[in-house]
């Protein structure tokens, strides 16, 4: 008799129709069973000795609610039996209400109920409890992951003692994850996490990798993947990285259409067992960036979500580097542009940080040249060596990826169709903060035509979370206050100097920030106005932590 192993997690949701992902312990048909009588219901699918099935529901109504269960093979699997929780439930959002999105990002799990937790209360958990307090209240339409959400070169005390059961830690990767297994074990650890379960059964997710869901520094040069393929162990903890990305995040992110077009999905659910076509697509995707696509757009009313793959996607020859292949870009492009008359407000998912503090993206781009070769083959090993010690590895190390998002940005947020607001949603760097863009006027005065005739242009801002459940080191509390100082801007302006490199094409300045604290941020989109709302974890005597809230404020009355 099938059983659930993991799950469920309620992924894509439309007015009509939703996803619920699954792994069961084997081979069954998953059903999902709403209160209303809609459902859906799919066979599973074999990857590497394990099962899961994506269930499309369809036959919703938009702006209704309504629980649901999770069946196989007739047996009814969720809600756990004595669940503390209330029902899951999929909520369709109804035309013109407003649009909620959580996001945040670096998270890891949770330690087991009742071990003190080194880094302070999970805000996930927190967040979970909040929501399951009061189920008819306020949450999130969709919460956003934007990367880290398992740490394969960083394992938990517990993890490490599940490894070393299973090969010797002495032989590399040691402590690391070093096949798909492993992979899986991750995932088990923090989505059964009994809050974070709940809150991912009944929340709408998106998700997009960063460089801990493989490595640490995935991808920062040419040089450094060189070094890890000549390693014995590196090929297949890329392949498992990839492929267990693809099942248990990848597949979730794409809506029942996209699903239905995509070949690789349909050759995995027709086959006995797709692990050879699976690991085929992950080689392919490792030795060809642009023959995969792992961004995407997810349209929430007039709110436009733009993910951005910021890790796989890059082109890392010194003399060419770029966040994004040539075919990204232009994917990139043509979704901020298309209809920009059907969206209000246009959010733009990269795990990375487009704007940092300034001394900090002088340094990124300053690097870059001296990468480059700018000042000769001393100064680039030494750059090389940089890089990797300090993860100088943001938009600002890829100048030229830097100057053409801000191009795009321009254009998009312009003119007659210009929406209210161009929002960079961003973690990594484990604080959060806001920063506003602005254009020199001599730069842009042809792009802001609609400037001319009272239609205003969009409000631009970098606005960055993490981490959600992470440690928050000296270092990087006082090296971020620093980061933004005048002095610090002084210190980096001559760092430019050196590199010879150019002035940005955008200017910014921090409105708010930094904070420090496992946190997440949420907009409220109604209509063209837009608000953001920073959330803490705080322990509290005798109670549950909770969610605090740090900052509240409008970004567009």
């Amino acid at each position: 008799m099938a059983g659930l192993r993991l799950g469920p997690l309620l992924r894509y949701v439309d007015g009509s129709s939703a996803t619920v992902w699954v792994e069961t312990s084997r081979p069954c048909a998953a059903e999902v069973r709403c209160a209303d009588g809609t459902g859906g219901e799919a066979r599973s699918f074999q990857i590497e000795g394990h099962h899961y099935a994506l269930v499309p529901v369809t036959g919703l109504t938009p702006g209704t609610t309504r629980s649901y269960e999770v069946l196989l093979d007739g047996k009814r699997v969720w809600p756990l039996p004595d669940s503390p929780f209330p029902d899951s439930v999929i909520h369709t959002p109804s035309e013109g209400a407003p649009v909620r999105v959580a996001f945040g990002s670096c998270r890891w799990a949770a330690p087991p109920s009742g071990e003190k937790d080194p880094v302070g209360p999970d805000a996930l958990d927190t967040l979970a409890t909040r929501i399951a307090a009061d189920p008819d209240g306020e949450r999130p339409d969709v919460l956003l992951l934007l990367g880290d959400q398992v740490y394969a070169d960083e394992t938990s005390p517990a993890t490490r003692r599940w490894l070393a059961a299973r090969r010797d830690l002495n032989d590399p990767p040691g402590s690391e994850v070093a096949d798909y297994e492993e992979y899986t074990h991750l995932y088990y650890e923090s989505w059964l996490d009994p809050e974070v379960r709940w809150l991912l059964s009944t929340v709408p997710s998106c998700m997009i990798f960063d460089d801990h869901d493989v490595i640490d520094d995935w991808n920062t040069s040419a040089a450094w993947l060189r070094d890890m393929r000549e390693t014995g162990w590196w090929q297949q903890r890329l392949m498992s990285g990839l492929m267990s990305y693809w099942v248990h995040q990848h597949l979730g992110n794409l809506s029942p259409d996209a699903l239905a077009a995509d070949p690789l999905y349909a050759t995995v659910l027709g086959a006995p067992d797709g692990t050879d076509a699976l690991r085929t697509f992950a080689a392919e995707a490792d030795a060809d960036a642009a023959s995969v696509r792992w961004s995407y757009r997810r349209d929430f009313g007039r709110v436009r979500l733009l993910m951005v793959d910021s890790r796989a996607a890059r082109v890392l020859d010194e003399q060419n580097r770029s966040m994004l292949h040539p075919g990204e870009e232009l994917w990139l492009r043509e979704q901020a542009l298309d209809s920009r008359e059907s969206y209000d407000h246009l959010l733009i998912g990269t795990s990375l940080p487009w704007l940092l503090p300034h001394l900090v993206h002088d340094a990124e781009a300053w690097n870059a040249s001296l990468c480059r070769g700018d000042k000769g083959a001393r100064w680039a090993r030494f750059g090389e060596d940089l890089r990797r010690k300090a993860d100088l590895e943001h938009w600002a190390a890829f100048p030229a990826s830097f100057d053409a998002l801000a191009a795009l940005i321009a254009e998009a947020g312009s003119g007659p169709d210009a929406p209210a607001t161009v929002l960079v949603l961003s973690g990594d760097v484990h604080h959060a903060y806001v920063a506003e863009a602005k254009w020199p006027s001599e730069a842009s005065s042809g792009a802001r035509s609609g400037t001319s005739s009272g239609t205003p242009d969009a409000r631009v801002l970098q606005l960055t979370c993490s981490p959600v459940h992470n440690s928050i080191p000296l270092s990087i509390r006082l090296g971020f206050r620093f980061g933004w100082s005048a002095v610090a801007r002084t210190l980096g302006r001559r760092f430019t100097r050196h590199g010879g490199c150019g002035r940005p094409a955008v200017s910014w300045r921090k409105t708010g920030g930094p904070w420090f604290g496992n946190q997440l941020m949420t907009l409220t989109l109604r209509g063209r106005s837009a608000r953001l709302r920073l959330e803490q974890a705080q322990e509290t005597r005798g109670a549950k932590p909770r969610l605090e809230t740090v900052v509240e404020s409008e970004l567009v009355p």
